[in-house]
This record gives C-alpha cells, structure tokens and sequence, in this order.
C-alpha cells in the first residue's frame, strides 16, 4: 500500500499571510488539525491547531474582547507555522511514512509530487488503514498468541484454519518475547472460538487471547 493510495485529497491550504483568527475558524469549519503554508505555489511551512492555539491569547486574560481580536487579526499564520517540512512523495510505502510521523511526533505529512503539494497523509488516515488491517468492522474470533521463529511456521497456522473452515480476516505478527519467537494476531471467520483453538492448539507456544 503507497501513499498515494491513502492521502486526504484535494488538501485544504493555507498561504503564510492569513491571521491566526481566520485560519481556527476554518480548521474548525473542515475539521482538521493541521494545514500545509503554501506561497506562489510552493510549500513553504504547515501550520497545527495546537501551533495556532498557543499563538492565541490566554482565556484568563485582562484584555478585553476588542483588544483580543485586534491582536489576532495582526498575528498571521507564517509567524506561527513550521518551516521545515517532512514531506512524502505518493509513491512512498505507507508504513514509512508511518515511521517518519512516530520518529518525528508529527501528525502530518504534506504529499509531494514535483514540488506541488498533492495531498496530506495523516495519523487519522493511519488509524483507519489499522482498523482495516485488523479487521475491526468484521465479525470474527480474535486470536493473539506466540509462535516459534523459524521456516514454515505461519503456513502450518494458516494450512489448520482453513483446513477446519475458516476464513482469515486480518493478519499481523511482530516481535516476540525474545528473538526465537514470534506474536501474532489475527481474525477468522468462519469457525468457533474452541473451534479455532483446537485447530492450531498444537502449533502455537502460547495463547495471550482467544475471543
């Protein structure tokens, strides 16, 4: 799965000179949380609501509601925004931009195709591609459990539930407890929940949750 594939389209921008007060009003308006800075063209920073947020004046102030708007009527969004921007490209593979968003903590990768921002890549668009790959819309018996490391492992797994009924409806492993074992997690449907376990009751080392 690319980028391309997933991103949010058409991007709703900003240009640098737009004052803080406007530039809330539409994230509020659209729904959104972040906004890359485009001028002539070109992307020149992103802007967040957090970034515009703490740019505005405390609740608690003295000011009075005159003085409040005027001050954000002069403070614009090109004062506020980041400038350095990681971008992605469409044709990049969705889990690197996973891994720039969580080794950066950035919410939001502005999608670029030969200079022109094309779309965003979002943590919400993340979560939703999770829900799919996990299956969280579907019914079906959940099954985590650990697995040694080695050759064939997972065809003798996926060989047992289909060879007792069952359809696979997600799949995913990770790292295990140690470097000799894996943990998967999957959903099937079809089947049982003693019907599954009894399936592979043989295969797997360990059962962390059957539901």
């Amino acid at each position: 799965m690319l980028v391309g594939e997933r991103m949010s389209r058409p991007v709703i921008t900003l240009p640098p000179d737009t004052p803080i007060h406007d530039a809330l009003v539409l994230f509020k308006k659209e729904h959104i949380r972040r906004a890359p800075v485009i001028k002539n063209g070109k992307l020149v920073g992103i802007v967040s609501a957090s970034d515009l947020h703490n740019a505005s004046p405390s609740p608690v102030t003295s000011l009075s509601v005159w003085e409040l708007n005027y001050l954000l009527s002069k403070v614009t969004v090109n004062e506020v925004m980041t400038r350095k921007v990681r971008t992605v490209s469409e044709d990049t593979p969705i889990e690197e931009a996973a891994r720039i968003m969580a080794d950066y903590k950035i919410g939001g990768l502005p999608v670029v195709d030969n200079s022109k921002v094309v779309g965003i890549i979002t943590e919400t668009d993340l979560f939703k591609i999770f829900l799919e790959f996990m299956g969280a819309r579907e019914k079906g018996v959940r099954v985590t459990a650990l697995i040694d490391d080695k050759p064939g492992q997972l065809a003798k797994i996926t060989k047992a539930i289909s060879g007792a009924g069952g359809n696979f409806i997600a799949f995913g492993q990770y790292s295990g407890l140690d470097p000799s074992t894996r943990l998967l997690t999957f959903k099937v449907a079809g089947l049982k929940k003693e019907e599954v376990k009894k399936s592979i009751q043989g295969i797997v080392k360990k059962f962390f949750d059957i539901r």
